[in-house]
Parts: C-alpha cells; sequence; structure tokens
C-alpha cells in the first residue's frame, strides 16, 4: 500500500501559518511557475508514521537475520561507525565550505586514503567513487589515459575471465575497450593457456578478482602478472572479494597496478538498495597522476584539495565522494587496528570453509576443497530428480527467515548458490542455516509442489515471473 492509498480529503498532518511577508517580486521563469496544486497526499502526522515504520518492518537487513549474498560481503555494521558519521562536525558541514573550515573531514580523508594505500598496497588513490562499479570505470578510464599518454592507440582490449563480476564487462566497454572473455579452467581459476592466446600488444588491461567469484584464490597470481606486464599491459584489481584478504597479503604485492575498493563491503558500512555506496581507486606510481581532480593533499600541516592535475582523468562525479561512507570505514578500520583487520580475514575464510562441509552433505558443491571467503554450490542434479529449482530453495528460505544467497552467479555453474557468511556471523547462525537447507531439500523430496509454490510467510508471495516481465508495472498511479 502506497501513501497515496490511505490518503483522506483534508485531512491534515501539519499546517504552515501564515506569513505577513509582502509580496515581493521573485522573478521565476512563466514555464516554471505551477498552474495548479500538486497531487499530494492528505494524511495526518500519525498516519504517515504508522506507514512508513510498517514499510519498516517488511524490510529485511543484516540486523533482522543471516544475510550470506555471496560476493556482496553482507557483514554486520557496528553501529559505532553510524554514531561517529553523524558526529556535528562531520554531518553538517558543506561541501561549497571553504578549507580552512573543514579540515577534520579532509584531514580524514587524507588518513583514510593512506591507511587504504597501505591495506591495499598502493601508493596513490582517490576516495571520489561512490559505488564498486563506479569505481571500476574509474579504473579503466585511468588505464585508457596511461596507454594513450604513451602515444599508444592500438590497446583497444580488455580482457574478463567468464567467472568475473558481470560489471567488470559493462565497465570496461563504457570506457571504450573491446572485451575479450577467455574461460577458467577445469579448477576454476585463470587457464594460463587461454590467457596467453588472449595477450596480445592490442590488449590494455585485464580485471580480475582474487579471490574469484567462486571463492578461490588464483594461485597463479604472480605468473599472471608477469604474463600481463610482459605484454606492457596494466593488470586490474576488482576488490569486492578483499575481505578474505585483510591482514593476509595485498594486490599491490601481487602485481595489480590498480585497485578498486567497495568500503560498503569489505569495510562494514551499509549498502544495499543502491546505496549510499564508495569504491575508492588506488594506483601504483606510474599511474597516479591520472587520478581524478580533487584530491586531498597536504601542505604545511593544512589540508586542502588540489585541481591543478593536468594529466587528470578530471571530474568523476559531484564534490568529493559519499563522505559518511568514508567516516564510517574510518571508524571501522581505527576500531579494528592492524591485528582486528587481520582477524576479519581469517574468520571469513573459516566461517566459510566451516560453513561449506556442512553445506556439502545437503547439495554438491561446484568446486570442492578448500574456499576463501565464499563457496558456491549447485542443486543442478537435484532439480533434474525433483524438478525443484535454485529458485524454488531461495524462496522457501525466506519462509524461514533467511535471506536467500547470490543465486544464478556465476554464470559457468547452473543452478547454483554463492554463499558468503562473512566474519561477524557465529557458528550457532551457520548450523541453523545448515539446518534449514536440509529440511527445505527434504520437504522438496517429499512434497516437490509445496516448495515450488513458495514463500508462504512473506509480505509478497510468489509472483508471475512471466506476467511482470511481459506487463511490468513501473510506478504506482496516482490518478489526476
Amino acid at each position: 500500500m502506497t501513501i497515496f492509498e490511505i490518503s483522506k480529503p483534508n485531512r491534515i498532518g501539519f499546517e504552515l501559518p501564515e506569513n505577513n511577508i509582502e509580496d515581493f517580486e521573485l522573478n521565476i521563469p512563466e514555464h516554471l511557475i505551477r498552474k495548479e496544486q500538486p497531487n499530494l497526499p492528505q494524511v495526518s502526522e500519525l498516519d504517515i508514521v504508522r506507514h512508513y515504520t510498517n514499510l519498516a518492518a517488511k524490510n529485511y537487513a543484516v540486523d533482522v537475520g543471516f544475510y550470506p549474498l555471496g560476493s556482496c560481503t553482507m557483514k554486520y555494521n557496528p553501529k559505532i561507525n553510524e554514531k561517529i558519521a553523524n558526529f556535528e562536525g562531520f554531518s553538517m558541514i558543506h561541501p561549497f565550505q571553504p578549507h580552512e573550515t573543514t579540515q577534520g573531514a579532509l584531514k580524514l580523508m587524507f588518513e583514510l586514503k593512506e591507511m587504504l594505500c597501505e591495506i591495499t598496497g598502493m601508493e596513490d588513490m582517490t576516495l571520489i567513487p561512490s559505488a564498486g562499479a563506479h569505481g571500476e570505470l574509474t579504473g579503466m578510464l585511468i588505464a585508457r589515459a596511461y596507454h594513450l599518454s604513451k602515444g599508444d592507440t592500438k590497446r583497444t582490449k580488455a580482457i574478463v575471465p567468464d567467472s568475473a563480476h558481470g560489471t567488470n564487462p559493462a565497465s570496461a566497454r563504457m570506457a571504450g575497450f573491446e572485451v575479450i572473455e577467455i574461460k577458467s579452467g577445469p579448477d576454476g581459476r585463470v587457464d594460463l593457456e587461454e590467457l596467453n592466446k588472449a595477450l596480445d600488444e592490442n590488449v590494455a588491461v585485464l580485471m580480475l578478482t582474487n579471490p574469484n567469484t567462486l571463492g578461490l584464490f588464483e594461485k597463479d597470481i604472480l605468473k599472471i602478472s608477469e604474463m600481463v606486464h610482459e605484454k606492457g599491459a596494466l593488470l586490474y584489481y576488482d576488490g569486492a572479494n578483499l575481505n578474505a584478504l585483510l591482514g593476509r597479503t595485498r594486490p599491490g604485492d601481487m602485481g595489480f597496478d590498480i585497485v578498486h575498493l567497495n568500503l560498503h563491503k569489505t569495510f562494514s558500512t551499509p549498502h544495499g538498495m543502491g546505496g549510499p555506496g564508495s569504491g575508492p581507486v588506488g594506483v601504483k606510481k606510474h599511474l597516479a597522476k591520472f587520478l581524478p581532480i580533487p584530491e586531498v593533499i597536504k601542505e604545511d600541516d593544512k589540508y586542502k584539495l588540489n585541481y591543478n592535475k593536468p594529466d587528470s582523468i578530471g571530474f568523476i562525479r559531484s564534490y568529493y565522494g559519499n563522505f559518511s561512507v568514508l567516516v564510517k570505514a574510518y571508524a571501522y578500520i581505527k576500531t579494528m587496528g592492524n591485528d582486528g583487520l587481520k582477524k576479519v580475514g581469517q574468520m571469513a575464510i573459516l566461517n566459510a570453509n566451516y560453513l561449506r562441509k556442512k553445506v556439502e552433505k545437503i547439495m554438491d558443491i561446484a568446486y570442492p576443497g578448500f574456499c576463501m571467503h565464499e563457496f558456491v554450490s549447485t542443486c543442478e542434479k537435484f532439480t533434474k530428480e525433483t524438478g525443484v529449482k535454485a529458485l524454488d530453495i531461495a524462496k522457501r528460505l525466506l519462509d524461514y527467515g533467511v535471506h536467500a544467497p547470490t543465486m544464478y552467479f556465476p554464470l559457468i555453474v547452473h543452478e547454483d548458490f554463492m554463499i558468503e557468511p562473512t566474519e561477524t556471523e557465529s557458528k550457532d547462525s551457520l548450523d541453523k542455516f545448515a539446518e534449514i537447507l536440509a529440511k527445505i531439500f527434504d520437504e522438496a523430496r517429499e512434497n516437490p509442489d509445496f516448495v515450488k509454490n513458495a514463500p508462504y510467510n512473506t509480505p509478497v508471495k510468489r509472483l508471475d515471473d512471466v506476467l511482470a516481465s511481459r506487463k511490468p508495472v513501473f510506478k504506482f498511479d496516482f490518478g489526476k
């Protein structure tokens, strides 16, 4: 139900008092002046409060229950981060203020940049990109600028493994590159022979996620780095899965030239529903001059924004990034410290492998054996036997108060779940999830149609996917 559906004529929530200001000329262009009253809902304040409170109660979040969304690292977000981000000195400043009045905020961004460089093994970084995919695009524009600065116009290709996040080829294409997909090897990792065939003098960059989306560490990463650099290309790191590496190793030490991070994943700031996010991009020294403007610099113990970068790729968004997200990430890193961040990676890997051993008794693991922070399971054989698909199991999970894992991705595995428990979940949570999953598989064997029609307990029941595809409803009809 929308707020318009509970609207009643002449019901008032708040009414401004009449003003005693004399009429004056606003000089508003005629075409911008409203000719009739806006169609606003007529509701009381209590109506509004109840409406949005009820909507909020229908939302699912990591604060409500288990959220094993593979490759999205939906970890718990400490409330101290929110408290700090709401400090008046952070929440009430304006980007148009002179830098003399925003020294604290600039110092925070400068120090955050330095900390992220240390964590990733990069030598410079921008905090401006506002999401992971935005960071990818920024990184690819930097790669293009680098090659063009050398007069190397023939490098028009970007190599992307078939297990990559879908935003990788999209970002590369938006930056003007031709995308070359290479197949994974039998072990789910980059096939070195396929990579060698694809590498030529026209390749600008290889985009790689490590660990990859199958939860597997690219054990040949140093060889891959050597192969890419021998051809004069750059190595790009998709940082969506960095959570597994914290305190253990760094992308820069593996040979990556460009790194994008997801502060809203690895560094524990809320994400989902389109934002807010943050996708900083780090680079090695030879690419630093191409970073977008402005950059936060320190001169004579003062901080300011520098726009004087003639080789920069320029502006990539308004202002200087999603600042509140930067504050939360800063608070998280400072709270955790070196030892805490290292334990994050250790516990993320431990939890994933513990849950993998539980799940492999229920359904097949696409690539059996030790994983990093996540793993991919498949019920392809089970679907052939019972007709119950991964989608049906995912819908039934909702009835048990558990958010379904990422599904049908990566595309190289069929009828699959990508499961990432993160380090913040307890053993009890993992045991409970495995028990629920086992129960659903038992239900599917005994009564397939029951599972096929799930969910039953959610505010919205099973949708007609065919009708939704053919006759989508994108907006509420407000009437006239």
